[in-house]
């Protein structure tokens, strides 16, 4: 029976390794850092991680978690309403609602989850979801499990949303849905005027702020605080897999009513089991450093400045950007594949990106940056992408 569908999928994956698109998955033999060693033994520089602060390996949090698995264990075996809730489950909650400023908190494996589960038990097919064009897959693939009416609008375009909000009119309920930060370009989503709108069209505004908390606001708190907005924002979905400590588990954040139905009717959150002790603990220690001092955001903000100034002077193509994410356009897959490769053989780890992870004849390299990199890390990354940039005639 399988006999058919291995040709044809044979015959799928040559085509995507002819046309330079096939993705191959490199390996890492040491734990997550600016510095980390690679199957090869070579020690390399990394540019391409969401660890934007540098917690992925915080001695901090690995002790933190060393002390939740002793205090409550390994694993919860269950889901949350069933028997897979802790005491440590609702504290980091808590953390994650007093650090955004929201009513209240619900814990999810991931944050794809969140944004799966958000929509389908919250509106019907009297509502309207009003979804950013670049809003991450996450998001889209939330929106195809509800009935609502479908409306999207041209990336961060708040002309087309007044249009598409006009046109959701005869809709129950309405929600702008954005990402915070759009994960290929780096822009920031203009939260403020959406709010705005929403206020003018009676719609609600919900924002997944994977890529943004931890990273913009002087706190880190994201979007909200970057445009000094906090509560004004019905729903914030997050991730603690990037800045937050780099593990797993998502969350959604907002007002209590919706966060008390998410708890009756979100499928991801009924049916996938409950956050392991050992991310819990460190994520509630990680809030807690959070709230402490801005040492770590301070630092990311002046490495991303300092890199982003020094890859334009040096001529190279970059996506306006006000997050951690520099967007190095190259345009072409083999030319971006090609680039990685060589920056690879310079120390400096980085991935390609193009269709369909980006619209065709958009790729490039993304670099992240990290509060974890020196400046002696960044100057180095920057030589790097000098030499690799002339080589390939990319700059002059």
């Amino acid at each position: 029976m399988y006999g058919k569908i291995k040709e044809h999928l044979q015959k799928e994956i040559s085509e995507i390794r002819e046309a330079g698109l096939y993705k191959d998955e490199r390996i890492i033999t040491s734990p997550q850092d600016a510095e980390i060693t690679i199957s090869t033994g070579e020690k390399v520089l990394n540019f391409c991680a969401n660890n934007y602060l540098g917690l992925s390996n915080h001695p901090e949090l690995v002790k933190a978690a060393r002390d939740a698995l002793d205090t409550h264990g390994f694993g919860m075996s269950s889901v949350r309403f069933i028997c897979g809730t802790q005491d440590i489950h609702k504290a980091l909650e808590k953390k994650i609602s007093e650090f955004f400023g929201t009513e209240d908190t619900i814990l999810y494996a991931a944050c794809f989850d969140a944004n799966g589960g958000i929509f389908e038990p919250l509106l019907t097919a009297e509502d309207a979801i009003i979804s950013d064009s670049l809003n991450h897959a996450s998001i889209i693939d939330g929106v195809r499990l509800c009935k609502a009416q479908r409306y999207r609008y041209k990336n961060a375009d708040m002309q087309d949303l007044e249009e598409q909000l006009k046109q959701a009119r005869e809709q129950r309920f309405r929600i702008i849905v954005t990402d915070g930060v759009f994960s290929m370009d780096g822009n920031v989503a203009p939260v403020d005027k959406m709010v705005e709108l929403a206020e003018k069209y009676d719609a609600m505004v919900m924002v997944d702020e994977c890529h943004s908390a931890g990273v913009v606001g002087k706190t880190g708190r994201g979007v909200t605080e970057l445009f000094d907005i906090r509560g004004k924002v019905d729903l914030i979905t997050g991730t603690l897999g990037k800045a937050f400590g780099g593990a797993i588990g998502g969350f959604t954040t907002g007002k209590k009513e919706i966060i008390e139905m998410l708890r009756q009717r979100s499928r991801p959150y009924l049916f996938s089991n409950s956050l392991p002790p050992v991310v819990v603990g460190a994520g509630i220690r990680m809030f807690d450093m959070m709230s402490e001092t801005t040492e770590l955001q301070d630092r990311l903000h002046e490495n991303t400045a300092f890199f982003i100034r020094e890859m334009r002077e040096a001529g190279f193509d970059i996506k306006p950007t006000e997050s951690a994410i520099c967007a190095v356009m190259l345009y072409d897959a083999k030319l971006s594949q090609d680039f990685a490769t060589k920056l690879l053989e310079q120390g400096i780890y980085v991935i390609g990106f193009y269709y369909p992870v980006v619209p065709k004849g958009e790729a490039r390299i993304r670099v992240q940056l990290s509060a974890a990199h020196s400046r002696a890390h960044l100057e180095k990354a920057l030589q790097a992408f000098k030499k690799v940039g002339r080589e390939l005639d990319v700059i002059r």
